[in-house]
């Protein structure tokens, strides 16, 4: 979802029948989402969406009818998004993006490493997008204590919901650059130092 744009998707390569973003991720307004979808594939859907609004078929066979939409479109959330995109296109950016949200992710796993984080997954298969990171929670430092104390400092960690351990994550993507990663660990540098915590004892990622 949040690697379009950044990540060079090679649909020759892999049998891939769908790719599926979102308008913001192309720094658009929320609320407007990407798909594209092998004709074929598509016509074989016809009947399946049990949505009205979801019904890509529908929506698909209308506008080559039309060159409209169904109901009342965005025409904001559109325009945005097309602004967006000749941006995208003009600055060609996709490995300028790319090598950008990898220097993000290098300098925050960087950062957090020193501070005793461990991330959840190997360095070697880590996309430079949302890193996830592992920590131990103790007495003296509840989760909801530390994640209120980086937020009041201006960032929000996300808490892990689909690991048995305990993990956070950190975006590496949008209009940011490295100094901002730089800024996110002093947040919690910070905050595990008014915490009375020197370093965190990480946890072991899963095998």
């Amino acid at each position: 979802m949040s690697s379009f744009g950044a990540i060079d998707i090679d649909v020759s390569k892999y049998p891939v029948e769908a790719v599926i973003a979102l308008g913001q991720v192309h720094r658009g307004r929320p609320g407007h989402g990407l798909r594209d979808r092998a004709q074929g594939r598509l016509e074989k859907c016809q009947g399946n969406s049990h949505s009205l609004a979801m019904d890509l078929f529908d929506q698909w066979t209308y506008m080559q009818k039309t060159t409209q939409w169904r109901f009342t479109p965005p025409t904001h959330v559109v325009a945005a998004f097309r602004a967006a995109l000749d941006q995208f296109l003009a600055r060609a950016e996709t490995a300028a993006r790319g090598a950008r949200y990898a220097a993000n992710c290098a300098t925050l796993v960087d950062g957090m490493s020193a501070l005793g984080f461990k991330t959840f997954l190997p360095r070697a298969i880590q996309a430079p997008v949302i890193v996830t990171s592992t920590r131990r929670a103790t007495p003296t430092t509840p989760s909801s204590r530390f994640y209120d104390k980086v937020k009041s400092r201006g960032y929000i960690l996300y808490p892990g919901k689909l690991t048995q351990v305990e993990t956070f994550r950190v975006g590496c993507i949008g209009a940011i650059d490295a100094n901002e990663m730089r800024n996110v660990v002093s947040a919690v540098a910070e905050t595990l130092k008014d915490m009375g915590v020197s370093k965190m004892a990480p946890l072991k990622a899963a095998a």
